[in-house]
């Protein structure tokens, strides 16, 4: 019954009726945005997938066979959409860890040409995670207390130590 009533709605957007889509849409948005959510666990992300989901649903309306539910569809489609998003964000980070590497480099060449002093210490310093990294350079170079650098960040001092314990160990084993 159900699949019937979305194939007609289905058949009337397909002629342009903006009203039968819009039913689609309402019907099935609810759904889709509660799959996302807990998919990505994170309710913009979510809801920004569900809008690009019903577009492309919208756009892509005459591809619609009817083999099977609209609901099936709509899934495969915001699957995809998010399985994009985990490999674009993969490259930025990528990216970004290939800029940090290319820059800690740089910044070692100029050092060096200068004739001043420069550890690979650095290096290994600037591959720590941003999280991490703040609180060592806030606490050991501008000797910012822990209860200080948890005000700048906004976490608690004890996570501010914990963080330099543990990128400090990190950084002795490299």
């Amino acid at each position: 019954m159900e699949h019937e009533q979305d194939w007609s709605l289905i058949e009337k957007a397909r002629t342009g009726d903006q009203d039968a889509f819009t039913q689609l849409f309402q019907r099935y948005y609810s759904f889709l945005y509660k799959y996302l959510l807990k998919l990505t666990l994170d309710e913009e992300v979510s809801a920004d997938l569900a809008q690009d989901t019903m577009l492309k649903c919208y756009t892509n309306l005459a591809s619609f066979k009817g083999e099977g539910k609209f609901s099936t569809w709509m899934i495969s489609i915001s699957t995809r959409l998010y399985m994009d998003l985990l490999r674009k964000q993969k490259r930025e980070k990528n990216w970004l860890n290939q800029l940090k590497r290319t820059l800690s480099r740089q910044l070692s060449w100029q050092a060096n040409t200068k004739g001043m002093e420069w550890s690979d210490v650095f290096t290994d310093f600037n591959q720590l995670e941003d999280d991490v990294r703040v609180p060592i350079l806030l606490h050991h170079y501008y000797g910012y207390s822990y209860d200080e650098i948890g005000q700048i960040m906004n976490i608690r001092s004890g996570t501010v130590k914990s963080r330099v314990h543990n990128g400090l160990k990190i950084l002795r084993k490299e």
